[in-house]
């Protein structure tokens, strides 16, 4: 497996178990440096996916399919160092590993309009 692949697959682990807190600043994760970055720009993050996916309450998204929005928005977005067709086939890949059945239609969908905005 690919070495940028296992960081992405820790970074939604860690983005899972964040969407679980009761309280904003409790998670603490000294493993993958990059979560703790993507929890501090989510105002920015989720800003994009309530523009991006106004039929689907950000409550209302499944939270891997939440995760792995955050986690693309945030390499799209703010910290654009990968190309963007990378960057959406490679949360494309995650969705389809990690999410429902229709999470990566879901997900390319939202990633696509991002993208075409920006």
């Amino acid at each position: 497996m690919d070495v940028r692949h296992k960081r992405r697959m820790k970074i939604i682990q860690n983005l899972y178990a964040y969407s679980f807190q009761k309280t904003p600043n409790s998670f603490l994760n000294t493993d993958e440096p990059s979560t703790t970055k993507i929890i501090d720009a989510l105002d920015q993050v989720d800003a994009q996916i309530k523009l991006y996916a106004k039929k689907f309450p950000i409550g209302k998204i499944g939270k891997v399919d939440l995760a792995i929005l955050r986690l693309a928005i945030y390499e799209l977005v703010i910290y654009p160092i990968e190309p963007h067709k990378a960057v959406i086939n490679e949360a494309i890949e995650l969705a389809k590993e990690l999410g429902g059945e229709k999470s990566y239609s879901f997900i390319n969908g939202v990633l696509g309009k991002v993208v075409l905005q920006k």
